[in-house]
């Protein structure tokens, strides 16, 4: 039975995504994404001067798009298909000037490329 039962964990842990393992909060002031290895991070919604998606050529090994948000402090990334993503986005894409079009355009991008969708200082992007 031991047996058996290591096998239903290791079969859990083959079939979870890398995804799986990234937490978003999000509250009126902030965002926050806890990550296992990458420890927490923490930007206010005020801080954010920059909103891009990432696309990279890893999959499906791992995340291929990217919703990044740029702070005068730093960055960080969360992966599509995170806990919580839907939920950032549904905040970013309301910013005045969020520019969809490249929303679209990295959705059908297979390549590394980045894509910005918004920008505080440029709002013309």
């Amino acid at each position: 039975m031991k047996l058996l039962d290591r096998l239903k964990g290791l079969y859990s842990l083959l079939k979870r995504q890398p995804e799986d393992d990234y937490v978003v909060l999000i509250s009126d002031d902030c965002v926050q994404v806890n990550h296992p290895w990458w420890g927490n991070k923490i930007i206010k919604w005020t801080d954010i001067e920059q909103v891009l998606l990432v696309n990279t050529d890893q999959g499906p090994w791992f995340p291929d798009v990217w919703l990044t948000l740029v702070g005068c402090n730093g960055s960080f990334k969360i992966p599509l298909g995170a806990k919580g993503y839907e939920e950032i986005y549904a905040v970013v894409s309301n910013y005045e000037g969020f520019n969809f079009e490249n929303v679209i355009e990295s959705m059908s991008c297979t390549e590394r490329a980045t894509f910005i969708l918004w920008d505080k200082n440029n709002p013309e992007i």
